[in-house]
């Protein structure tokens, strides 16, 4: 299960909104071993897509480096989807390479009639899927 504040949920679903019609994508870093995210990072998809987002190698190794200092790790890697709904795409499954963390996708596109958004939590070890509960806290 991801447990998320209610802060932070509403840091990405506003960077998914702002960033229509492309894919917006960022992380949450947390202190290492917590599996609390708490530091939100937005990031440039230097893709510039509406269909593909990818982050920008040389701001991506500084976040590394960054998190390496504070003694963090990448607790929620998220982004959009901007017509299709939250679920991971063939893609997505085959760059996940951080098995701790959370994946969360952000449906900017109203795919089940339930309103302009999806937000959705997702495992992904070795290529396989698992969707996760997503619990809303005012605070840890």
């Amino acid at each position: 299960m991801l447990t998320i504040t209610q802060a932070l949920y509403d840091q990405i679903v506003a960077h998914a909104r702002a960033d229509h019609p492309d894919e917006a994508c960022g992380v949450v870093a947390g202190p290492a071993g917590t599996d609390r995210p708490e530091r939100f990072i937005p990031m440039l998809n230097a893709a510039m897509s509406p269909t593909f987002y990818e982050f920008d190698s040389g701001d991506l190794l500084k976040l590394y480096r960054e998190m390496d200092d504070r003694d963090e790790e990448p607790v929620v890697i998220y982004h959009s989807h901007t017509a299709t709904e939250a679920y991971p795409s063939r893609t997505d499954i085959s760059y996940a390479n951080e098995p701790g963390a959370h994946y969360v996708l952000v449906s900017t596109a109203d795919t089940d009639g339930l309103g302009d958004f999806q937000f959705r939590s997702f495992r992904i070890v070795d290529g396989q899927v698992t969707e996760e509960e997503v619990r809303v806290v005012t605070d840890y």
